[in-house]
């Protein structure tokens, strides 16, 4: 059954990242996937929690939000109601145990670096998008302080995408909300640039899934996250993507 954008099952949405978005975080991205746009900034600051404090070592955690005029119908915001969803909260510890996965602590010294996720359009994918472009303003802020010679903070890429099963049980890559909405299987994948799988949230919707379907998506996923990681390169360009994986 064709897409109601006309691509193909295993293609990506049109993705587009905009460095430097921001002016007063050491790095921020305008990431862009279909219809859903997300700001990702990343902060520094010169302290850690108290449970690593005095041990050398950093710390990466993150805040997600959606606006109000972020869907169709509004939202009213979190603040107001004096508390966060499960979902958001859900959506922070996966943003940041995505990009604590592939960073060196210890090469952190003694900070924490905020990620703050503020979706302004959202139209499926919005935890995946998040992910794939906060780890790029998360290299850009981690270039502010980084010493010739030492070790960078960041060992490796990681990008996020979301995969599902129609209701016709085709296999579909990068889900807008109409198709999301509609999945019997709907599934996010979080990548390495090794390959290696960081986080893999599936559930069977509309009834349970099979190995072969399980492996079907995984499949679909990792090609998504390939491509994605593919254009943070790009994206970095020859001024930081070197930096990455660096130790010395």
């Amino acid at each position: 059954m064709p897409r109601t954008d006309r691509r193909g099952a295993d293609g990506l949405r049109p993705y587009r990242m905009e460095r430097r978005f921001q002016r007063y975080p050491a790095g921020s991205v305008l990431m862009e996937m279909g219809n859903t746009k997300v700001i990702c900034a990343a902060s520094i600051e010169d302290r850690v929690p108290f449970f690593l404090k005095g041990t050398g070592e950093g710390w990466i955690t993150a805040e997600y939000s959606l606006l109000p005029s972020a869907t169709g119908t509004r939202s009213p915001r979190e603040a107001a109601k004096g508390r966060q969803s499960g979902r958001t909260q859900e959506i922070q510890r996966l943003i940041g145990r995505a990009l604590r996965s592939v960073v060196d602590t210890k090469a952190l010294g003694e900070r924490t670096i905020m990620i703050d996720c503020d979706v302004i359009q959202a139209d499926g994918g919005t935890r995946t998008a998040s992910i794939t472009g906060a780890f790029v303003a998360l290299v850009e802020a981690c270039s502010t302080f980084y010493k010739k010679g030492g070790i960078f903070p960041v060992k490796d890429f990681v990008s996020a995408i979301s995969v599902g099963l129609s209701q016709e049980d085709e296999p579909l890559l990068d889900l807008c909300y109409e198709e999301d909405s509609a999945a019997i299987v709907d599934m996010n994948v979080v990548m390495t640039g090794e390959g290696r799988f960081v986080e893999v949230q599936g559930t069977g919707e509309g009834r349970p899934f099979t190995h072969e379907e399980l492996s079907k998506l995984l499949a679909l996923g990792e090609k998504g996250c390939r491509e994605l990681i593919s254009y943070q390169k790009d994206v970095l360009g020859g001024e930081l993507v070197w930096l990455v994986g660096r130790e010395g």
